[in-house]
C-alpha cells in the first residue's frame, strides 16, 4: 500500500525536472543566439518566453493538464488581477522606499540622463523577465507539483529552485537567500492562491519595473539612489530590512485577503 502512495510523485517530479533543464537550455541558447545585437536582452527573453510557453504547453499535455490547470488559460478576471498584482507591486516598493530614506541617510535625486526611450527599455525588460520566470517557475513546474502531492512540497522546492537559479546568475548568497526567496514565496502564493499567473506577473513585472525607476537597480532609473558618504554599508543593511518588510507584507495580505474570499465565497 506504501509504494502505491508515494509512487505517483516520481514520475512527476522527473518531468519537473526535465521541465526546468529544458527550460535552462532554451533560455542560454538564445541568449547566446542574441548576444551582441541591439536590445539583445528583450529579443531573447522575448524567444525565449514563447518558447518557455510552449515548452509548458507540451509537459501540461504530457500530464494530461489542461493550459487553465497551470495557470495559464486566461480568464475575464485576468487582467483586473494583472492590475491588482501591480498595484501591490508598486505599494510594496513604496513601503521600502520610505523605511529606507527615513532610517539611512538615503535621498532620492532625478537621474540626469533618463529618455523614454529608456524608461520603455526598462519597462519591456522587466515585464519579459517577469513573464519568463513566471512560466518557468509558476505554471507548470509549481502547479504540477501541487497537484500530485502538495502545495507546501511544490512552494518549498520552486523557492529552492529559484534561490539556486538567482545564485548561478551571480547574485550573492544572502541577497539570494532573503531576496529571491521571499519573492518566491510571494509570487508562488500569489500563482496558487489566485489559480493563474495574472496577478504574481503583475507583482513581479512592478516590483521590478518600480524598483528599476528608484534607482534600486544599478541606480539608472528615473531617479537615483544618493547615499551619504561613510553610510553605504549602514543603508544597505536598512534597504534589505526594507525589503523584508515589504515582501513580509505583500505575503500577509495576500494570505489574509484569500483567506477572507474562500470564506465569503463559501458562505455564498
Amino acid at each position: 500500500m506504501s509504494i502505491n502512495r508515494f509512487s505517483p510523485p516520481l514520475p512527476v517530479l522527473t518531468r519537473v525536472i526535465l521541465f526546468y533543464l529544458f527550460s535552462i537550455i532554451i533560455f542560454a541558447t538564445i541568449s547566446g543566439i542574441f548576444k551582441g545585437l541591439s536590445h539583445s536582452d528583450q529579443l531573447s527573453l522575448l524567444f525565449t518566453s514563447i518558447l518557455t510557453f510552449i515548452l509548458a504547453y507540451i509537459f501540461a499535455k504530457w500530464e494530461k493538464l489542461s493550459l487553465r490547470e497551470i495557470g495559464i488559460g486566461f480568464q475575464y478576471k485576468s487582467l483586473l488581477k494583472f492590475l491588482s498584482g501591480f498595484g501591490i507591486g508598486v505599494l510594496m516598493v513604496s513601503i521600502q522606499a520610505l523605511i529606507t530614506s527615513n532610517f539611512a541617510e538615503v535621498t532620492f535625486l532625478p537621474s540626469p540622463n533618463v529618455s523614454v526611450v529608456s524608461i520603455g527599455s526598462a519597462f519591456t525588460l522587466y515585464f519579459l523577465v517577469a513573464v519568463r520566470e513566471e512560466l518557468v517557475f509558476r505554471s507548470y513546474l509549481l502547479r504540477s507539483l501541487a497537484k500530485a502531492i502538495n502545495p507546501i512540497f511544490a512552494l518549498c522546492m520552486m523557492t529552492g529552485i529559484f534561490i539556486v537559479e538567482h545564485i548561478i546568475a551571480g547574485m550573492s548568497w544572502k541577497f539570494a537567500i532573503i531576496g529571491s526567496g521571499l519573492g518566491a514565496i510571494l509570487f508562488g502564493l500569489a500563482a496558487l492562491k489566485s489559480k493563474g499567473l495574472a496577478l504574481p506577473l503583475g507583482i513581479h513585472f512592478s516590483w521590478n519595473f518600480t524598483q528599476w525607476i528608484l534607482g534600486f537597480k544599478n541606480n539608472n532609473g528615473v531617479w537615483r539612489e544618493v547615499i551619504t558618504k561613510g553610510n553605504e554599508g549602514y543603508a544597505e543593511n536598512i534597504a534589505l530590512i526594507g525589503f523584508i518588510i515589504a515582501m513580509t507584507t505583500g505575503i500577509t495580505g495576500i494570505l489574509l485577503y484569500y483567506k477572507k474570499y474562500n470564506k465569503l465565497n463559501s458562505s455564498l
